[in-house]
């Protein structure tokens, strides 16, 4: 049967990435208590292309690919070594999205609910090995400007604050939620009593963030964690009185601490 992706490409041009998009998988996520979770993954993987050579095999990316079964970085090392060799390429990358699930304790009734995060990792291997982790976490700012000019109450909203890590040894999906919670003004809940809706609002109004707030206590806290290398953050605000957005970003590198 004729080759065609096979066939030299007279235009001579090479494609640093050239792959599949948005293919749902099954995976396995080690959970940091004890177990696994299971989740739906949506994954975009790719390859650099030589010059001469006029396209890819698609097929084999999913034939790669049926070694996923659980969240690690010795696996995605090796399914993007197995895509350079499969492929006759120099580069891979492999990146996946999919939802987690943390079970949150409401704080004053204590009633346990599901609070769903977005994560993603992202790996690429070219001479080296490169592997990201990220969450995208929700959670609720407080405005301390609408406070302070208010004679009662002040504007809140939703917000997430998204983290991406590289590490030098393991890090939870977990820790990374942690980190974005404890320095928002408040956690969010899936299920809140009225007792518990009495204590987010009022812990809120105590603890008024701005995005710029939360992009900087945020990364301050991962700039001192010895298992991260690099990070950036980025937070957003959908305001509640506006009909726009706020955001904040750092990067490591952006600025160095004193002392």
């Amino acid at each position: 049967m004729k080759d065609v992706q096979n066939e030299k490409d007279p235009r001579m041009v090479p494609l640093k990435k050239v792959g599949i998009k948005d293919l749902h998988w099954p995976l396995k996520v080690i959970l940091k208590e004890d177990g696994y979770q299971s989740t739906v993954a949506r994954i975009s993987c790719s390859v650099d292309l030589h010059r001469e050579k006029r396209g890819i095999h698609m097929s084999r990316f999913i034939e790669v690919l049926n070694k996923l079964e659980v969240i690690t970085p010795q696996i995605f090392e090796e399914i993007l070594d197995s895509l350079i060799k499969i492929m006759e390429a120099k580069r891979a990358h492999l990146e996946i999205h999919f939802p987690y699930f943390t079970w949150k304790e409401s704080p004053v009734s204590r009633k346990k609910s599901p609070l769903k995060v977005d994560c993603f990792v992202e790996a690429e291997k070219e001479k080296n090995f490169s592997f990201k982790i990220g969450v995208r976490t929700p959670v609720h700012t407080l405005c301390p400007c609408s406070k302070e000019i208010s004679d009662y109450g002040a504007h809140n909203q939703r917000a997430f604050v998204e983290i991406t890590v590289k590490t030098r040894r393991f890090i939870w999906f977990e820790d990374l939620v942690e980190i974005a919670e404890r320095n928002a003004s408040s956690p969010l809940y899936t299920l809140l009593k009225r007792p518990d809706e009495k204590f987010v609002t009022e812990k809120a109004y105590e603890n008024p963030r701005f995005v710029e707030d939360v992009a900087r206590d945020v990364a301050l806290e991962l700039e001192k964690d010895p298992r991260i290398t690099w990070y950036r953050v980025y937070v957003e605000s959908m305001e509640s009185i506006h009909n726009h957005n706020a955001f904040a970003c750092v990067e490591k590198g952006d600025f160095v601490l004193e002392g």
